[in-house]
This record gives C-alpha cells, structure tokens and sequence, in this order.
C-alpha cells in the first residue's frame, strides 16, 4: 500500500470502519447509506464495498453522483434535495454512516431506514442536532455516535485495506503548502484528503 494512501486511513479509515464493525454493518448483503461525500465519506464507500454490501451514496451535491458510481463503486445515489429520491428510498437501509458536519434536519434520513435500522454519527456539527423522538421510536431505530478505534481495530482494517485494495484518495503537498491546503479545505476544495510531504520537506530544505 502506497504509505501517501494509507496514512489518512490511520483516521479517516478507522472513523468509519469502526462503527461498521461494531454495529454490524459489515455484513454481505446488507444495505448501507453513506451519507455525505467527502474525506470520511468516499473511505466509507471503500470499505462498505469491500465487506459486500449494497452501498447508496446519500449527497446534497448532484455532481458527486458520476465520482460515486463509476470511481468509487457505489451501488445507488440519492439527491438529498430530491423529494422524489429521498421518498423512493424509505426504509430501505439497514444502516446510514453520516459523516455530515453540517446541521441537516435528521428526520428525513432516519426516515430512509429499515425497521431496526441504525444511524451511526461520525461528523460533528457545531450545534445541537433536533432529533424528533417518534422518528426512532416509531421502528425501533437506534442513533449512535462513533469516535476512530483502538490499535487492534486498527491493525484489523489496514490489514482488509491491504487485501481489497481500499486506498484513501488523497493529495500530496509540502509543508510549506499547509496555509494554502487549510484556506482549501475551508472551501472543500480537495479530493480527498491533504498528505504533508515531509520526508521530501526536510530534504529541500538542506
């Protein structure tokens, strides 16, 4: 595994791979949202794949949809804008991985699950998410949050990143780039995920 691909697995990776393992949603067959494409989001498509499940992208973004079916291998897109979308796809999912930092009204997205169904937090928006209780109550669905995982997890996920081929898509870049790579990030312009170069650094610098 090239290390530039692999590092931000050592985050990235283990946020989602983690509550996948631990909430059961690495089972062939099982239907998965990923809710949001970005850095946690196109690593939890990877390995969803990986663990053969039916894989939905869920993105307020239209233009992400030809990245998610044809790069990244997912098995459906939904337009979260699109009423007609969102509405197709009631209750069909045995779980959601939502990597959304932004405050979205939940109750359409909880809506999007199957009885029993599981929405997993990994993103962390910066107010209080409003939560209608009837939304869970009514299904038997289950919120949770989930924060990386210990060394075994970790060692257990580079390992299955190592078999499929599950690499993070990233860009390389010197450390003297790092005030320009945050301004970027500010404005989600990256795909997706910044590496500091700093072996090729220190060298430039001698």
């Amino acid at each position: 595994m090239p290390l530039d691909q692999g590092a931000p697995l050592l985050c990235a990776g283990i946020t989602v791979y983690s509550p996948m393992k631990y909430h059961g949603l690495n089972t062939p067959g099982k239907h998965v949202g990923v809710l949001g494409l970005g850095g946690l989001g196109h690593v939890a498509v990877k390995f969803a794949k990986a663990f053969g499940m039916k894989v939905t992208v869920i993105s307020s973004s239209p233009g992400k949809k030809q990245e998610a079916l044809e790069r990244l291998g997912a098995d459906a897109f939904i337009v979260s804008k699109n009423d007609d979308e969102m509405k197709a796809a009631t209750g069909t999912m045995d779980g959601i991985i939502n990597t959304v930092s932004a405050n979205i009204p939940m109750a359409p997205f909880i809506g999007l699950l199957k009885p029993n169904g599981k929405m997993i937090l990994v993103g962390l928006p910066d107010k209080p998410l409003e939560i209608p209780p009837f939304n869970l109550v009514i299904g038997n669905k289950t919120l949770a949050g989930s924060c990386i995982g210990g060394m075994r997890d970790t060692q257990e996920m580079i390992d299955l990143a190592a078999k499929y081929g599950v690499t993070a898509d990233v860009e390389v870049v010197g450390a003297d780039y790092v005030n320009t790579a945050m301004e970027r990030l500010a404005k989600a312009d990256v795909r997706y995920r910044f590496v500091i170069d700093i072996g090729n650094t220190l060298k430039d610098s001698e």
